[in-house]
């Protein structure tokens, strides 16, 4: 079987923490310096298509429906998230660190179809959370794909998108019948009690990571 070939290291700001960009043959991969795991795996992704697909079903018919999304990751979400809405749609793409985005507009991008070249398509260089806090009432849809989901992988300062300040911060960054999703590699039943706590109804949904059906079990919440 052939190897994993390094293609590109970036730093997580902040951190100081490595991600490098792996492939082998037409399989990409992300990792973490000096972890066995993998952050994601361009086979892997029915999840971060469900995370997209699952909130946009509630929005496609909103007049130029608008939708943040954080982290780009391979480009899965931003991809399933054009592909379920029109043309008058507009999806930005918060995305920390800047070497994500040249991945994606490098051989990376082929794996997801190159949803960077699509005119709907935004890309905003910096926290996300900066962004949710500087844009009221501005989105239909807000999907975070963050670290791990409630419990931060890379970055402690992710943990804050999660907490009950951080839960208002998104809804007071929705528009008027929007819809918040999140990811998590598993299920968090504090947190799903902590966004109930908020107000939100909520729907925590069980997806495949692997499609169709397959793979590891990984929980999408849906918060309106």
């Amino acid at each position: 079987m052939a190897r994993f070939e390094l293609l590109g290291t970036a730093t997580i700001p902040g951190k100081g923490t490595q991600l490098r960009l792996l492939q082998r043959n037409d399989e990409f991969s992300i990792k973490i310096a000096g972890s066995t795991g993998e952050l994601m795996n361009s086979r892997l992704h029915g999840s971060e298509d469900a995370l997209a697909t699952l909130p946009c079903e509630r929005i496609a018919d909103h007049p130029a429906p608008r939708v943040l999304i954080g982290g780009l990751g391979m480009g899965y979400t931003l991809a399933a998230a054009l592909q379920s809405l029109g043309e008058s749609a507009e999806v930005t793409v918060a995305e920390l660190v800047p070497e994500v985005k040249d991945w994606n507009l490098g051989p990376l991008g082929g794996a997801a179809g190159y949803p960077l070249n699509d005119p709907r398509a935004r890309v905003h260089i910096g926290d996300v959370v900066q962004l949710i806090k500087e844009s009221p009432a501005s989105y239909d849809a807000i999907l975070l794909d963050i670290d791990n989901g409630p419990e931060g992988l890379t970055r402690k300062e992710n943990d804050w998108l999660y907490t009950t300040a951080g839960i208002a911060a998104a809804q007071a960054a929705l528009r008027p019948d929007g819809v918040l999703a999140y990811w998590s590699a598993g299920q968090d039943p504090a947190f799903t009690e902590r966004l109930k706590r908020a107000g939100l109804s909520v729907e925590p949904i069980t997806v495949r990571a692997h499609r169709p059906g397959k793979g590891a079990k990984h929980v999408i919440w849906l918060a309106w």
